[in-house]
């Protein structure tokens, strides 16, 4: 037996006004909890920590606020093959512990992956529940992670010119200024820009609020703009192209063709070509050294631990490699080539199959959920060739990765229990 309920009531109406608000602003505090709000280590690990694990109790106590309103808790598994073999990638990175080159490292960054996970269980657990139960409700995922990025965004934007020391970046030994300060890598800055972007280009889509949004997407590539963030700017620019493609509306097709042809030589001239600068030139033909570091990591550093690699989150047997030719790094500027050093070809074999199925369950998906998935990971997959990436070191694109493979493993229940069934007849939920 299935059931809906009725939204027509002030009550049910005031009750998803408030989940709404509750979902949007646990959103933004979770991704707010990647940034490094303080230079002192010990506070900003404590606002990691608290907040983070904060977010996750906020985040299952709406998700039993709504089945406690009368949702009945039966959803199903959906597209097990994606979330089994996320699964099975952290099952190898917890195992890994035991060959790790840096046990407590590793440990670290495999706790937060995975309390990020449970996070987007109760978050996506929640979305399912207004969507099956309320299917004329107007949360929806993609306003929630366009408002949070554009929050966000505004900040550091009205930081830049209130207080620039904190918000911006000195790189190129000072000649080049980048948005994100100590707060946060650039790069990763414009790959929430540009999560915004793909959110809030829907609430275009379905002419909600058209001016503000607008507004918000002005903010969000002036932003974006300021962070010099090359692939995040390749990757909003995309995301515009993939809309047009897919749109049925001829105004907005047209609108949309227009900013590209206006935007886009002079954005890819400052931001790509930086003025044509020969020497940056140079660094785009590179990707600012990354090529030969990869080449020193494939040639040098993976023969050393082919198979499972050096443990979760680890690219060598000291805390940074270094090849004969180039710079030291930590981490590799590349998530897959992370997986292939933390976990070696086991770990690149079951990523890969990962990605696969997760494509394939979001093709599975009806229209509008399929463009809002695809267009979500536009950035998200671009910023991981250059960057921590969606299997790299603890930041949000992880998280948003994590939302994307849950929002696709979930299905409403066949059968209520008895239970279910009788507590919805006391409430007076139950509708034909």
């Amino acid at each position: 037996m299935s059931y809906t309920f009725d939204i027509k009531s002030n009550d049910d109406t005031d009750f998803l006004k408030k989940v709404n608000w509750q979902l949007f602003l646990i959103l933004l505090l979770m991704i707010s909890c990647f940034f490094t709000w303080s230079e002192n280590v010990t506070i900003t690990r404590a606002i990691k920590v608290v907040g983070r694990m904060g977010m996750l109790a906020a985040s299952y106590m709406v998700y039993r606020s709504i089945v406690k309103y009368g949702a009945a808790d039966n959803l199903k598994t959906n597209n097990v093959l994606s979330i089994v073999f996320y699964g099975i990638y952290l099952l190898l990175g917890f195992a890994s512990f035991m060959w790790s080159t840096n046990v407590g490292y590793s440990a670290l960054q495999w706790f937060m992956t995975a309390q990020t996970l449970i996070f987007c269980m109760y978050y996506i657990k929640s979305l399912y529940l207004l969507d099956e139960y309320f299917p004329n409700h107007p949360i929806r995922l993609y306003n929630l992670l366009g408002n949070s990025s554009f929050i966000l965004i505004l900040v550091f934007v009205i930081g830049m010119w209130v207080a620039p020391e904190v918000f911006y970046r000195l790189t190129h030994g000072g000649e080049e200024a980048r948005l994100g300060g100590y707060l946060m890598n650039p790069n990763e800055l414009g790959m929430l820009a540009g999560v915004g972007v793909a959110g809030l280009m829907f609430d275009i889509r379905r002419n909600h609020k058209k001016w503000w949004t607008i507004f918000k997407l002005l903010v969000l590539f002036y932003g974006l703009f300021a962070t010099g963030s090359r692939s995040s700017l390749i990757g909003a620019l995309l995301i515009i192209g993939f809309h047009v493609l897919q749109s049925e509306q001829k105004k907005f097709a047209i609108a949309a063709i227009a900013v590209m042809t206006l935007v886009s030589p002079i954005a890819i001239y400052k931001v790509v070509l930086k003025d044509g600068d020969p020497e940056r030139m140079e660094e785009v033909l590179t990707l600012t050294g990354r090529l030969p570091f990869w080449s020193a990591l494939i040639n040098e550093g993976l023969p050393r631990e082919p198979l499972l690699g050096f443990g979760f989150m680890r690219i060598d047997y000291k805390e940074y490699f270094q090849g004969v030719h180039t710079y030291p790094g930590k981490m590799t500027h590349n998530t897959f080539m992370q997986v292939l050093m933390n976990l070696g070809f086991v770990g690149l074999v079951v990523v890969f199959f990962q990605m696969v199925f997760t494509a394939r369950g979001i093709l599975l998906e009806n229209a509008e959920k399929k463009l809002m998935l695809f267009c979500l990971l536009i950035p998200i997959i671009i910023n991981s060739f250059t960057e921590f990436g969606v299997f790299g070191e603890s930041n949000y694109g992880i998280l948003f990765y994590q939302l994307v493979i849950l929002y696709i493993s979930y299905r409403r229940g066949a059968v209520l229990t008895p239970k279910q069934l009788l507590h919805l007849k006391r409430t007076g939920k139950l509708a034909a």
